[in-house]
């Protein structure tokens, strides 16, 4: 594996010789020291996908398809060596970043076969000597902008999409955890991507970022991160109006109804709340269990978490790794701090583990006693703390539910028909797992509603986010 950045089909150190240092959140070592670039290396990474795109354009959705494979099959080929740079990078247990990389396959694979079916079509005209057509065609040059948590599959997922749609690629990937995504930027050179088509540059976040929304010649923009940047990135693209793809966070909330199988939810919950050690966009963060069921509910929780095991992802039996910076724990130890200020009370966990000297470790945590201006109810977690409040009725879960300027995800557990339909029809999110929390799938489109953003991601609609219908209007 290179660990450089990657220009025109060639591996480079950045122009400056600035270097990153990757560490491990598990033991705080030093992983690898990689390129840190900025501008002038944007500049021409931006200039080798101008230059690529006409011939990535112009060949088939097949040969661009039958690239796309090769990258799954080496993936899935080579889970054994891919698992552990991400456990290393960024924490999580192997069990998971075993699983993250076979999504990753999937999503190469999903796109290989839909970029065949980027199906235009013709319209029935006015006048008998006309001929009238829609034909889908690429965006351009796109940039993607992603974040640490999920280090490779949120690459991939944009990478996969704009790819198959016949659009080149600058990336940009978390300096937190570039290592993943250059990991697949290996794969997809072995599987025969043309030099110029896909390039990346690790580097400063905002001078980067500035070439992205200045230089004319990227089309497009897709972004997953904070919302504080999502908001920088659209005043930014006023001026040029740069189009923007944004998928900016959310605060996922859980109905548990008391019809459900309170053992299982508990399962379902605790799986859910703390696979990444709680660090997804669409984690279950506020949970609201029918007043009939709280307390079981909290028992059987508590008895859940009391399973999981905090430690180095690479070690066999660990199910919870650490939080990817210091800063990030510091964070969830305020909003815990904040919500025992205003009354919560600490089912379990709440501190830092005491068996662990090294590592930026928070022990999982369950929290009652909850209200609704606590920190925990407003703001996106992404962390594992779990907060758990009662409610009475579907309609006083539902307010309570859509109670947040976020819209990303929201889930339900319930036996009943008709209350599912009244709580996927009433939640005001893009995503709605009913007895499902972990929906994220590549058939499925991926998105947010209100502030989380707006596009989505996967299935079809995220192959004709890097397209736009060209209209042919032909006399005879």
């Amino acid at each position: 594996m290179r660990y450089q950045n990657y220009i025109q089909g060639q591996w480079h150190d950045a122009l400056s010789g600035h270097t990153w240092d990757v560490i491990n959140p598990a033991t705080e070592e030093l992983i690898a020291r990689v390129p840190f670039g900025s501008a002038p290396d944007a500049q021409l990474a931006v200039e080798a996908a101008a230059n690529a795109q006409p011939l990535w354009a112009a060949i088939t959705a097949y040969e661009r398809g039958a690239i796309l494979r090769r990258a799954a099959d080496l993936i899935r080929e080579r889970l054994d060596l891919l698992a552990p740079i991400m456990t290393r990078e960024c924490g999580k247990p192997l069990a998971e970043a075993r699983g993250e990389w076979t999504a990753c396959a999937d999503l190469f694979d999903w796109f290989s076969e839909e970029g065949k079916r980027a199906y235009g079509r013709t319209i029935p005209a006015r006048r008998a000597p006309k001929r009238l057509m829609s034909i889908p065609v690429p965006v351009g040059v796109v940039a993607t902008i992603t974040a640490w948590n999920f280090p490779a599959y949120l690459a991939v997922r944009k990478w996969s999409a704009a790819l198959a749609a016949g659009c080149t690629v600058v990336a940009r990937p978390s300096e937190l955890t570039p290592m993943c995504a250059m990991a697949a930027v290996n794969l997809l050179e072995e599987a025969g991507l043309p030099p110029g088509v896909l390039n990346l540059v690790n580097g400063e976040p905002e001078a980067i970022a500035n070439v992205f929304l200045t230089d004319p010649r990227v089309d497009k923009i897709s972004f997953t991160g904070s919302q504080r940047v999502g908001r920088i990135l659209m005043r930014g693209a006023a001026d040029g109006l740069k189009r923007l793809a944004l998928e900016l966070g959310g605060s996922a909330p859980v109905i548990i109804f008391d019809d459900a199988d309170v053992a299982s939810a508990a399962k379902q919950a605790v799986q859910a709340k703390f696979r990444n050690n709680g660090q997804v966009c669409i984690s279950p963060t506020r949970f609201y269990a029918q007043q009939a069921v709280f307390e079981d509910f909290v028992d059987a929780v508590q008895q859940e978490i009391k399973g999981l095991v905090v430690g180095d992802g690479l070690q066999a039996n660990v199910t919870t790794g650490p939080l990817i910076t210091t800063a990030a724990r510091g964070r969830v130890e305020g909003l815990v701090a904040d919500a025992v200020a205003r009354g919560g009370m600490i089912v379990t966990g709440g501190a830092r583990p005491e068996t662990l000297d090294h590592g930026y470790f928070y022990q999982p945590t369950l929290i009652t006693n909850v209200a609704p201006e606590m920190r925990v109810c407003h703001e996106e977690i992404f962390g594992p703390v779990m907060p758990v409040s009662p409610f009475n009725t579907v309609e006083e879960a539902l307010k309570l539910a859509n109670a947040t300027p976020y819209g990303l995800a929201a889930y339900a557990i319930t036996r009943d028909l008709a209350t599912a339909v009244q709580c996927y029809e009433g939640l005001k999110f893009g995503i709605v797992g009913v007895n499902d929390l972990v929906p994220a799938t590549a058939e499925g489109p991926f998105g947010g509603m209100k502030q989380s953003g707006w596009g989505r991601e996967g299935a079809e609609e995220g192959l004709h986010e890097y397209m736009e219908a060209r209209f042919v209007s032909m006399a005879l």
